[in-house]
């Protein structure tokens, strides 16, 4: 990361906190991608289509007086123009000892909810519509997330409140937590569970995850169970993944996913998938392979889909 431009803090972190940093900076790290994918077989087949990313994050802190570090970040992303430029934005506050209270402006993730993803990567979110994609955890705007002081060598625990009532749409409040263990050399383990109480009917997300790198090999495990007040709307995902690192700059991963809806007559969707990716200074080169099938839970020809993709990726 180049830092662009240093500049201090003081009036800023003070219309904040009312309180003025003794000494603060400002950083900007920037993204950018570019793409070429292919889709083909059955009704989601969009042929070749070209795709680009872009994206500014500004990062900026500082110590205050009372002996509290304040870090403000931003992203800029013009991929995400409702309302504004502006994408995730989070104001975080922490002193040794207390932790790290962080609240999310926009973009705010649950303590379940950033620790659900799946170890193959995601491969149904190239496939599948919205409404058939599998739930997690509660993200969302105004959310407080809490990061507790190491308590334990190797033990991270992490939790996350989302308010609702009067003002939020008559939504009930949504807490969860998380625990993750990296104590044995190699092995992470990590467990959450919460609410998702983001419409009428209540929701619960739990989630699991057991990896272990040994030597080149990293072998990751994944689940999410998502029980919804509307059966139709439960979501239970498992997924596997094995990377293989040849070189330092050289790896190759292959993963798998399976989803399931909460209908009676639902068959489960399959996704799988290969890829290699290529890493120097700060770009990194992907070529993947995929494969999907049932991704509506049904077993019609059109629900089957294929996709190739390359991309160059580049972090300054």
């Amino acid at each position: 990361m180049n830092k662009f431009k240093k500049i201090g803090l003081s009036a800023l972190a003070g219309s904040l906190v009312a309180v003025s940093a003794n000494a603060g900076e400002m950083s900007v790290a920037g993204s950018a991608s570019m793409g070429l994918e292919h889709v083909n077989g059955g009704a989601a087949s969009t042929g070749k289509s070209w795709s680009m990313g872009n994206q500014l994050t500004f990062t900026g802190g500082g110590e205050l007086d009372n002996g509290m570090n304040v870090t403000l970040s931003f992203i800029l992303d013009e991929a995400d123009p409702t309302p504004g430029p502006f994408d995730s934005h989070s104001l975080a506050v922490s002193m040794d000892g207390l932790g790290t209270l962080k609240f999310h402006g926009e973009g705010g993730g649950s303590a379940v909810g950033d620790m659900d993803g799946s170890a193959a990567g995601g491969i149904w979110d190239n496939f599948q519509a919205a409404a058939d994609e599998p739930k997690s955890g509660k993200s969302s705007d105004d959310m407080l997330t809490y990061a507790a002081p190491t308590l334990y060598e190797g033990l991270a625990l992490n939790a996350s409140y989302t308010p609702g009532g009067i003002g939020f749409g008559g939504k009930a409040s949504s807490t969860s937590w998380s625990a993750t263990y990296t104590g044995v050399e190699g092995l992470t383990v990590a467990y959450g569970t919460g609410e998702d109480n983001s419409a009428a009917v209540e929701a619960t997300a739990t989630a699991w995850k057991v990896a272990y790198a040994y030597g080149p090999i990293t072998v990751t495990a994944t689940d999410l169970e998502y029980d919804h007040g509307t059966d139709t709307s439960d979501r239970d995902m498992e997924s596997q993944a094995i990377s293989y690192t040849i070189s330092d700059e050289l790896s190759v991963t292959y993963g798998v996913e399976e989803i399931t809806d909460g209908s009676a007559s639902s068959e489960k969707a399959e996704f799988e998938s290969i890829s290699a990716s290529y890493v120097s200074g700060g770009m990194t080169l992907t070529v993947s392979s995929q494969e999907a099938k049932n991704h509506s839970y049904s077993t019609t020809a059109t629900e089957d889909n294929e996709r190739w993709a390359i991309s160059a990726a580049f972090a300054f």
